[in-house]
């Protein structure tokens, strides 16, 4: 069948299925998976699928990006009325368009000091390959051409291109592929929660600085262009350093002139309670990457922030920044980041995001006492509950079993990351969507089994 030319009301939810099952690829596809879930109406953290059933979105948009939430008329206004005035020219050479201008001027306001140039990309993915290249050209541009070494992390998310999946630490992402990206190297994720089995019963800081230190040496310093780090690692399951971590990475990456690039991707713009994140964790980065909540995922739009210095080294006098994207700096995507970032600050999403956290701490403790619960964190709107058979052993089970009954018994949608339950609501939830989305996991996780499965599901 095809859908061209019917009302898309007319076609039932066992065919837009089919259809979709037919004709489209789905990121992180596992297999042919049976399941489907058409999605075509949202409003505030609700969402309804083509068959009219309601589902509490506490995913944000199921990939951490919804932050002021579905159906935003102020975003929907800005999208329209912009693309009747001028809905794409190119951002490349100098052309440029007001709302960038904008935009950027907006960010380079709410980023920490010195980061006052803007490259804009369509996504996280791009503006982590933007941020390597950048890294690398810096140095080649001022002599150190031996500097072509990126540092990452394993249970890293950095995305899913070239250059940006060989950063990510999940070993699925480099099966079959190779060779990846040259020059890449990961060193251990900050664990508070399995620090003894990872570190040997090592303070979890004093671990991951030595190891750095010993990679760095064993690299050589002069080999090294950057490193790459979420403040919050997102993907790895809300996994947050100890306070003094990151600000002893920095001393040590700046003692060898090493840069560093804070992922922002999830946590910046308001995720966590802050403009950006890395500001509060003591990072100092060099360069910001950010996507997602930036329009909250009304607009593919992505930003790299990029220390001045750095910005005219590749980039200013006498240097060609031979780099860029189709919709770099597109009109349309920019305009509704503006009256996204508009709405985030009229509202006061910044402290609601807070005070999610506090109401999930309260919500979400009761879950500690079910023997599958091994570990529960939260950092502002954001909160993983780690799953585990043992808690002794700590031996983990994989939650997607999870997901799907919360989905299909309580219409609750939320993600899965290994064993790691993850919550990223829109900042305008409200507090009995907390109580709803706590209730729903209480219930299904009472039914969870040692062995993964849900009994009665």
């Amino acid at each position: 069948m095809t859908t061209t030319g019917i009302d898309s009301t007319a076609v039932s939810v066992a065919e837009w299925e089919d259809l979709d099952r037919r004709h489209v690829i789905h990121p992180h596809q596992s297999g042919a998976s049976p399941q489907r879930t058409v999605v075509v109406r949202g409003s505030g953290s609700t969402v309804w699928d083509a068959g009219g059933t309601e589902l509490l979105d506490v995913s944000g948009g199921g990939n951490w990006a919804c932050q002021v939430g579905h159906g935003r008329e102020e975003l929907v206004t800005a999208l329209s009325e912009q693309a009747g005035q001028l809905a794409y020219f190119s951002g490349f050479f100098g052309f440029t368009n007001d709302k960038a201008v904008r935009l950027a001027v907006r960010l380079s306001e709410l980023a920490p000091e010195g980061l006052s140039r803007v490259f804009f990309t369509c996504g996280g993915s791009e503006g982590v390959e933007t941020a390597i290249k950048v890294a690398r050209l810096y140095h080649h541009h001022r002599g150190d051409t031996d500097r072509t070494w990126i540092i990452s992390r394993q249970l890293a998310y950095h995305g899913a291109t070239y250059g940006s999946g060989t950063a990510t630490g999940f070993a699925p992402m480099h099966q079959g592929i190779g060779p990846n990206l040259p020059h890449v190297e990961k060193v251990s994720a900050p664990y508070p929660y399995r620090a003894e089995d990872l570190y040997g019963g090592q303070d979890t800081t004093e671990f991951l600085l030595a190891e750095l230190a010993e990679t760095i040496e064993r690299l050589g310093a002069d080999n090294i262009a950057a490193m790459i780090g979420e403040p919050v690692m997102g993907g790895g399951g809300i996994l947050t350093p100890p306070p003094d971590y990151w600000p002893r990475v920095r001393e040590l990456l700046s003692a060898h002139g090493i840069l560093l690039i804070a992922d922002e991707v999830v946590t910046a713009f308001g995720r966590t309670g802050t403009w950006f994140d890395s500001a509060a964790r003591g990072m100092r980065p060099d360069l910001i990457v950010t996507a997602k909540g930036l329009t909250s995922g009304y607009a593919p739009l992505g930003a790299v922030l990029i220390r001045e210095d750095i910005a005219e080294t590749v980039a200013g006098e006498g240097a060609y920044f031979f780099h860029g994207h189709t919709y770099s700096a597109h009109p349309t995507a920019c305009a509704v980041a503006l009256a996204n970032l508009d709405v985030i600050e009229r509202d006061g999403l910044l402290e609601r995001a807070k005070e999610i956290g506090e109401w999930f701490a309260e919500l979400l403790a009761p879950l500690a006492e079910l023997p599958v619960v091994g570990d529960i964190r939260i950092e502002g709107a954001t909160a993983g509950i780690e799953l585990v058979a043992d808690r002794a052993t700590r031996e983990p089970i994989m939650a997607g079993n999870v997901t799907t009954e919360l989905r299909e018994a309580h219409g609750v949608i939320l993600r899965d990351y290994g064993p790691t339950l993850v919550l990223s609501p829109p900042l305008v939830l409200r507090r009995d969507e907390a109580e709803r989305a706590a209730l729903a996991l209480a219930e299904v996780l009472g039914r969870l089994g040692t062995d993964g499965q849900v009994a009665g599901a």
